[in-house]
């Protein structure tokens, strides 16, 4: 592997980025939580949503700086890592980026210290508001990143003059191919995201016996949002994935680590690309159901990915590891909102107490697969794992068989 400093750019900014998205991930959907509990309070009274919220906001406004300590650093490594593309592409994102801090910034920062700190300075009303702004905010800021970032992806609506991209319809700048399915995924993630949080606080509380009745209001609201944004959640991602294929294929190809084009394909549950001999080893797939998810049609055709060139090819390996990690801890997403369903609709405290734990675990599991799967893919383990294995043998059996091994002795 050489260090050379396209890979060492990438890894830095891999490595900012990661860490900055988990703080959005969570303050927005935060923010529109703190909304709803404010909203409750005012329209209800019931102090339970007070002392809920107020616990909250405390926690929000340490996220939300350190989403902006870490935010600002990334503006500057597209002009020092990512000159050339800056400097192309500036007159189209810098508006983009500019109409964030237009919206987002000045709308937050006019409303939070409000939020923060006028509580008992203001009409109860207008703190309300307050948090209505912050959190209709972070959904600005939301909007415009995504669709500077969807543009990087789907570019449209832009004329190339000289070597440089200048925007021609600015509708189709913004609303470019893939921004209304990607704004829509992510910002359902990111209050899935909050969703489980403050879910996994709640139960945290009940099974301390402490704040036993505000933990059993956030596990109640949050487990009845999430009943619906799961689901909606994988509605959504398919509906992305239509997009992809048609707008993307290339990039729909090497997240299915597809090679060849063809009809009726399997969809691979588990494989061992190799970009090189452009296969894959140890695949197990599930006859026509690739076709069927991809294209909602049996018959359907998935381009390979010996259709492109292959210097316009996307890293095969990266993509699918991390795409089967995201789904996998999506449907332990919704195991977890369907046992919850089930366990309400019984009426069973006794089972429900018991599961607090469990709930607790696998929101540990999930952190622990998701942040292991990025681990996974930025440093190329999947490759160096495949060298070691096979550098010991070539037999599928004795493979899986080391394994198995290997899993045993982490405690997997």
């Amino acid at each position: 592997m050489d260090l050379d400093p396209v890979f060492l750019s990438r890894v830095q900014f891999a490595w900012v980025i990661a860490w900055h998205i988990l703080l959005p991930a969570f303050t927005v959907g935060l923010a529109a939580f703190i909304a709803v509990l404010e909203g409750l309070n005012f329209f209800t009274g019931r102090q339970v949503y007070l002392r809920i919220s107020m616990f909250w906001i405390k926690i929000f406004s340490i996220s939300f700086g350190m989403g902006v300590v870490t935010g600002i650093v990334m503006p500057f490594q597209f002009g020092t890592n990512w000159s050339r593309y800056a400097d192309a592409t500036a007159n189209v994102l810098s508006p983009l980026f500019a109409y964030e801090g237009l919206t987002a910034f000045f709308l937050e920062a006019a409303f939070l210290g409000v939020l923060l700190f006028g509580r008992k300075l203001v009409p109860r009303w207008a703190h309300f508001v307050a948090a209505l702004m912050v959190a209709l905010g972070t959904l600005f800021s939301s909007f415009w990143i995504l669709s500077a970032n969807s543009w990087m992806q789907t570019p449209a609506g832009y004329e190339i003059i000289d070597g440089r991209f200048f925007p021609t319809d600015w509708l189709q700048v913004v609303f470019n191919p893939s921004f209304p399915f990607r704004l829509a995924h992510t910002v359902v993630a990111f209050f899935i995201t909050t969703g489980f949080v403050v879910m996994g606080v709640g139960a945290y509380l009940m099974r301390r016996d402490r704040f036993a009745e505000e933990g059993r209001v956030m596990l109640s609201m949050t487990l009845w949002l999430l009943t619906v944004l799961v689901p909606l959640q994988i509605f959504i991602g398919d509906q992305h994935g239509l997009n992809t294929r048609e707008h993307q294929p290339a990039k729909l190809a090497a997240i299915e680590a597809r090679w060849e084009t063809g009809r009726r394909v399997p969809i691979t549950l588990f494989a061992i690309p190799d970009e090189k001999a452009e296969t894959n080893y140890f695949s197990i797939d599930v006859p026509l159901l690739g076709s069927l998810i991809l294209t909602h049609e049996i018959d359907g055709e998935v381009k390979g990915l010996k259709d492109f060139p292959v210097d316009q090819r996307p890293p095969v390996a990266i993509p699918f590891f991390a795409f089967r990690i995201m789904v996998g801890c999506g449907l332990v997403m919704l195991a977890v909102v369907l046992l919850g369903g089930w366990l309400r609709w019984r009426d069973r405290p006794g089972l429900v107490h018991r599961a607090l734990k469990t709930v607790a675990m696998v929101m540990t599991l999930i952190a622990c697969a998701s942040a292991f799967g990025y681990v996974m893919a930025v440093m190329q383990l999947p490759a160096k794992i495949t060298q070691f294995f096979l550098s010991l043998s070539h037999n599928a059996d004795v493979i899986l068989m080391m394994i198995n091994v290997l899993l045993l002795v982490l405690g997997c």
